[in-house]
């Protein structure tokens, strides 16, 4: 009997601290793969980036409603001929969520091997695409391309569509990208997804210029705006996944 308790003691265990390192400063653990995300307004030194080798994949903007990110097809070039996994992400504006998705498509022009993403920062209906418009963007995005994205949003975001759709509709069939800027938590809505596949939790929200040394990741070739984001596995199994 002791010898079972001990192996139940032993699971339950090892069960807590996998779910402690998911949501507890994961990108503390060597193996995990870090994934930034910049936009035409960061600066990339390609040389110093590649020393980081847990940096294995980049998420660019290459859109943020009918506007194109001057930057996206050169880094595009760049980034894939230096061998790191690529994607793309669409700032979701207010207003025609079908033409969005189309002017995404044909400006980001993604490949089968691409991840592509939409990115939704909050909910002010004056700016930010609604969620009725993103669920119009998802499908829309699935049937030209036969792929969903994956969706970015904050705790507020993530949190309405959680309360809102629950575990129905197009939010449930798309993988998570989780922006909490924080070193660990413990209150991730669990209603439409139970986890995430990556978690952007450093930026200049929470990394400033003056004091790099209290940024919780500091991905060398790039300055303290440069939004990092752990994926929720290793290199290798990022690699395998991706485009997620």
């Amino acid at each position: 009997m002791r010898s079972v308790l001990t192996i139940l003691f032993v699971a339950a265990f090892s069960v807590g601290t996998l779910s402690q390192t998911e949501f507890d400063q994961p990108w503390r653990n060597p193996s995990r793969a870090i994934v930034i995300d910049p936009y035409e307004g960061n600066a990339i030194d390609w040389d110093r980036l590649a020393g980081d080798k847990r940096v294995a994949g980049i998420i660019h903007r290459a859109t943020i409603g009918f506007r194109t990110d001057g930057q996206y097809l050169e880094r595009k070039l760049k980034a894939k001929t230096s061998g790191y996994k690529w994607g793309s992400y669409h700032l979701g504006i207010a207003g025609d969520p079908i033409g969005q998705a189309d002017y995404y498509l044909r400006n980001a022009a993604p490949a089968d091997d691409e991840t592509m993403a939409l990115d939704i920062e909050g909910l002010d209906s004056r700016k930010d695409m609604s969620l009725a418009d993103a669920i119009l963007f998802i499908d829309r995005v699935h049937a030209k391309t036969g792929r969903y994205p994956i969706l970015y949003g904050n705790h507020l975001v993530i949190s309405e569509i959680s309360r809102v759709y629950a575990s129905n509709g197009a939010f449930a069939r798309v993988p998570l990208w989780y922006a909490r800027f924080k070193g660990s938590i413990n209150d991730l809505p669990k209603t439409t997804w139970n986890t995430y596949s990556l978690w952007q939790f450093s930026s200049e929200i929470n990394c400033t210029a003056s004091d790099r040394k209290r940024c919780l990741y500091t991905v060398p070739g790039t300055s303290h705006d440069m939004d990092v984001n752990v994926f929720n596995g290793t290199v290798a199994e990022m690699r395998s996944r991706w485009p997620l």
